[in-house]
């Protein structure tokens, strides 16, 4: 497939960049600076801003799907949607937050007394984005929220899938490293499930 990564530059794009390389994907990786991005078979680069539409139709166009992985916080969710619209592109996948994961019913883990007050202009910003995408019914999306410790890891291959409820192992953590969410989040690419839905992936 021909897939654009959105922030191809950070920690999460730069995982899928090699995920979906391994798996012999034709990838357009976009960020505003890209001059710390290594060039490799099977990757264009480009530079642009989320937020510039009349930039990106031109360069997302021709692919089967874009994937953001850019920040929430002063994202414009429906215009994102539209520029991927614009551009024809069929798919749009949104790596997501684990702030609106669900701990209980009703309630949200942003919600929390011990949620991290610094992250969560973020978390709530991720899921005003996710609230916007559930109202999209053109679009074919998908986001997938991490667990609640999301950092760079091992690639295992082994976690485990969940939809709307925050994923705890029998110690009650809750992890996830960005390896294996990369594995998860191409394979959904690859073979759909969880077409306009939210799910999640954790140990």
């Amino acid at each position: 497939m021909k897939v654009v990564i959105l922030g191809i530059s950070g920690r999460v794009g730069s995982r899928l960049r090699d995920e979906l390389l391994q798996r012999g994907h034709q990838v357009t990786g976009i960020a505003r600076d890209v001059s710390s991005v290594p060039t490799q078979a099977g990757l264009t680069l480009a530079r642009a801003d989320v937020a510039d539409s009349a930039r990106l139709v031109p360069l997302l166009k021709g692919h089967d799907a874009v994937i953001s992985t850019t920040r929430f916080v002063g994202s414009d969710a429906p215009g994102l949607i539209g520029t991927v619209k614009a551009a024809s592109v069929p798919r749009l996948l949104v790596v997501g937050g684990a702030g609106s994961l669900e701990v209980a019913p009703g309630v949200a883990l942003v919600d929390t007394p011990q949620f991290p007050a610094a992250y969560k202009d973020e978390a709530s910003a991720g899921r005003d984005f996710l609230s916007v995408l559930r109202g999209e019914q053109a679009l074919d999306w998908t986001f997938l929220s991490p667990s609640a410790l999301f950092e760079p890891g091992q690639r295992t291959g082994r976690f485990r899938l969940g939809t709307d409820n925050l994923l705890v192992d029998a110690d009650g953590n809750s992890t996830i490293s960005m390896e294996d969410y990369a594995i998860a989040l191409v394979d959904e690419l690859e073979r759909p499930q969880h077409s306009r839905q939210r799910f999640t992936v954790g140990y």
